[in-house]
This record gives C-alpha cells, structure tokens and sequence, in this order.
C-alpha cells in the first residue's frame, strides 16, 4: 500500500535547507568562515543572525561598530548579501528580533522596539533578505493583553509591507505571553496581516509541550502519567496538523535537546532568564544526537499541513553537559547536521500519517 502523497518521500525531496549562523562556531569565529562550512555541506540558505553580522561589522569596518549604528551594519550586510550569493546561499531570515511588542506607549522600551525595527529592515534591504524572526518576547514587564500585543504586531507588520517583507512569529517556549504554538497562532490570526505567518520550532514545541528541563525525568510531570501527557502532547500536534493552514507557516527550525545532567533551577536566574530559556542556549544538538525530544513527530506533524517550506537547522550544541564545543571542524559538523535532515525526512515519510 502506498503512502499518502502528502509525506511520500518523493513529496518531501523537495523541501529547501537552511542553516542558522549561530549555530556553529563560537561567537568570535569569523563569518565568512562559518559561511564556507554550511555551503560545503550543500546548505542551500542561512538565517543570518544579528550577532554575527555586528561581528562582521565590526571586522569589515575595522573599528567599534554600535548595535543601532544602521549604516555601518548596511553596508556590512551588502557584503554579506555578495559572500552569500559567491556560495549560492539565500539569505532567507534575519534573526532574532526579541523583546519586541507589549512595551507601553510612549515609553522608552516600546521608542527603541520600533527604532530597532526599521534599523533591522534597512538591514534586511541591505541583506536582499525577505524575513524577519520575531520571537515571543520573555519579558516579564510588558502588558501581556491581545489587543497591545496584536497592535503592535501589526505596525510592525506594516512597516515590513512598505518594503514586501514578512514577519515570522515564533512562540519561544519560555516567553511571558505565548510560549506554545497555540499562542501565536491565536495572535498571528487576530494580527490578520498578509505578510505575517508563523516561524514553527521542533525544541519550542517538544520542549514547551512535552519536556521539562527541571525535573529529574526530564518530562512534563504535571499529569497523572506519562500515558497522559503522551495524549496531550498527540492531540496538541494533531490540531497543529488540522488548525493552520500551510502557507501561513514560512520557516520550521529544526533542533532536538539534551536531558540535562541534573534539572535546572525552576526559578529565573540573575538575568530573568526562566529554565527552557538557559536550557535553549546551550542544550540543543542536531536531531538523531544523543537528544531525547519527539522531533520526528513535530515535524510530521507540520508536514501534515502541506508545508514544503524552509526547514532551517537552529542549533545550541554545547555538548551533552553544556560545557561548549571546540568547534575545530565546523565542516564536519554542518554535514552532520545535513545528514540528520535528510533522516529526519526519511523517518517522516517511512513512518507515515
């Protein structure tokens, strides 16, 4: 009996590949030389993140770049867009736009939210990049109602229009106001922009939904058995599947997660930063890795949809305890990760609706 054509593996041939530039090499290694490594490893596009494009500002320019000094970084990011285009590799997303909406009007926070914004779309322009990933801010000192969070979202969505750009909502699993996708589905719909769609995330989903990183199983454990937290989680990935329509999802972020070596504090640290947030930054490997998260079943999940979009590597691999990784074969380790896609796409597709 042949598979439903929707997760045949002749379907699935064609998803595009990305590959975030935060994701390999330490916060100092060169750009261009993390760029030779995800081409190498047949990476058809990035996620250009901010961080390393301030860094190869800062080269490129040969002095102190500031983070809001927008020429400079436009014209680092026109560089960038031609290094890019040597390897052949599309600038698809410029991320992470953070702590964006819910500040309140005329205060300083909500000033420098929008000044950010059209500095970082005069980036994009620079970058020739049609994305921009917001993810759901964590917080804790903005009016979490809809109706501040969904106005702001759409100015910020008009903006992006007057230059036909769009705005990936992601729902970051440790956020003040929409941690789960359900959360930034319920916004993105009210927001009611035709460039604003959502920017879905395996470890978001798995680890907000499924897995928690401060107790000793490493699992939800707010239910009466792990045979019900199963059911939830299923049902929660089979509305995902009915709920929202393909192309309203423009990015899925691939990524699984290591169980820590003990569970972490349950409160916030000295920055603000709750659990799956310190747990994100540093905990999460390429899928197939020693993780532990249901990541085939969030991505057939999506596929179920009908999306055939981007599927874009986002990685945060400091090893099984979090201590770092030497990083001395970024090219080894990008091609790692081009392997765990395409098993990640074949295990969807063999394992079926």
């Amino acid at each position: 009996m042949s598979l439903p054509l929707s997760l045949s593996p002749f379907s699935l041939s064609t998803i595009p590949t990305c590959y975030a530039t935060v994701s390999i090499g330490h916060p100092s290694t060169p750009l261009p030389s993390k760029l030779s490594a995800i081409a190498s490893a047949s990476f058809q596009g990035i996620e250009l993140g901010f961080p390393d494009l301030l860094s190869f500002a800062r080269k490129h320019h040969g002095r102190d770049i500031d983070d809001h000094d927008w020429a400079a970084l436009s014209e680092a990011a026109a560089e960038v867009r031609r290094m890019c285009e040597a390897k052949k590799l599309k600038v698809v997303m410029l991320q992470p736009f953070g702590n964006f909406e819910g500040w309140g009007r005329g205060s300083k926070e909500r000033g420098d939210a929008f000044e950010r914004a059209r500095g970082w779309i005069r980036v994009m322009r620079a970058l020739g990049c049609g994305m921009l990933q917001v993810g759901s801010t964590d917080s804790p000192d903005i009016d979490t109602s809809a109706h501040g969070i969904v106005a702001d979202l759409r100015e910020l969505a008009d903006l992006l229009a007057e230059h036909d750009l769009r705005l990936a909502y992601e729902n970051w699993c440790w956020s003040t106001h929409a941690p789960d996708w359900k959360d930034v589905w319920a916004l993105v719909q009210k927001v009611d922009r035709p460039n604003v769609g959502l920017c879905l995330d395996t470890f978001q989903t798995a680890g907000g939904e499924w897995a928690d990183p401060t107790t000793q199983s490493g699992l939800i454990e707010d239910v009466e058995s792990r045979e019900a937290l199963e059911k939830r989680f299923h049902d929660s990935l089979d509305s995902l599947s009915k709920t929202i329509p393909a192309d309203k999802i423009y990015i899925l972020q691939i990524s699984d997660a290591y169980k820590p070596p003990k569970p972490l504090d349950p409160n916030p640290d000295e920055s603000g930063l709750r659990p799956r947030g310190r747990w994100s930054s540093n905990l999460r490997p390429v899928p197939f890795d020693v993780g532990y998260l249901p990541v085939v079943d969030v991505t057939k999940a999506i596929l179920k949809t009908g999306f055939r979009g981007w599927f874009s590597m986002e990685v945060f691999d400091g090893g099984p305890d979090g201590s770092g990784l030497d990083w001395v074969d970024m090219p080894g380790y990008t091609k790692k990760a081009m392997l765990s896609h395409q098993r990640l796409l074949k295990e969807a597709a063999e394992t079926g609706i």
